[in-house]
């Protein structure tokens, strides 16, 4: 009988270390520019077959389609921790570096990594907490076309810029 209530308290502890996964969000823009879908962070490819390896870019929100598709999924208990998270691919979001025009790379979560700590501002922007004047931006300017959607899909390009209002709503 000890030995099965040693059993039970072990097993249960291993249940509480697996990772708890928050709600699955979007991250878009409050401004959706010249796209009525909205802009979101996404990864490059096509939902599940998106290609980790080449990083970030603004894209049609796909949830106009009904649900959150799995390469615009961030892990919303994650954002409590400076995360930026995509669960189904294991990858938190890494800035390049600390300076202007900087990309969004993919990796593996690395505990203490500063280039993958991220907090918002009052203002509703997402900036880098080791250098809070840098802000996740969706480039200005041309729009490309993506390969899909019942109105083809729109794509930007995302880098870290310094944070500014006359960026405002490219940063929020």
């Amino acid at each position: 009988m000890r030995t099965l209530h040693l059993l039970v308290v072990v097993l249960s502890l291993l249940s509480l270390s697996h990772n708890v996964l928050g709600e699955q969000v979007e991250i878009h823009l409050i401004d959706p520019i010249e796209e009525d879908r909205g802009y979101c962070i996404d990864i490059k490819g096509h939902k599940s077959k998106a290609k980790i390896q080449r990083g970030l870019q603004a894209h049609t929100c796909y949830s106009y389609q009904g649900k959150i598709a799995v390469d615009q999924a961030f892990d919303s208990l994650s954002f409590g921790e400076n995360r930026l998270y995509l669960s189904v691919f294991d990858v938190c979001v890494r800035a390049e570096s600390m300076r202007a025009a900087a990309s969004l790379q993919l990796e593996r979560c690395r505990e203490g990594e500063e280039l993958q700590k991220f907090g918002w501002d009052d203002k509703g922007r997402i900036y880098v907490v080791a250098n809070p004047r840098l802000c996740i931006t969706v480039a200005q300017g041309e729009v490309r076309k993506g390969g899909g959607g019942t109105r083809v899909h729109l794509i930007r390009n995302l880098s870290l810029q310094y944070c500014s209002a006359s960026l405002m709503p490219t940063q929020q």
